[in-house]
């Protein structure tokens, strides 16, 4: 499964109505954390099926960064049956982003 790039049209159907959980990812493109954990995400993505990971960035989708509050990138939401289980921000390794998926 692909990582998916949503836009504000996209977003509830694909994060909110998900029948998976979803790893929400807000970032932009000039930050270096993100660029950091957009590689993790894309080998998370190629290891497990359990789960979606989907990207918004901030600079195209202001509106939606706004409605979610993010002020600072990245901004990972765990997302399980269109509710927030949990939250983080800033760089994550792999393993923490493994077991907070698993707990949802």
């Amino acid at each position: 499964m692909a990582i998916l790039h949503v836009n504000e049209s996209e977003f509830q159907k694909e994060v909110l109505e998900s029948q998976k959980p979803v790893l929400l990812d807000f970032f932009a493109t000039w930050c270096g954390p993100c660029k950091m954990l957009g590689q993790v995400l894309e080998e998370l993505d190629k290891e497990q099926e359990d789960f979606r990971i989907v990207k918004v960035d901030i600079d195209e989708n202001p509106s939606l960064a706004s409605q979610w509050q993010v002020s600072s990138v990245p901004s990972l939401f765990f997302i399980k049956e269109g509710q927030v289980k949990d939250s983080a921000v800033g760089f994550l390794p792999k393993p923490v982003l493994v077991q907070k998926m698993k707990g949802l």
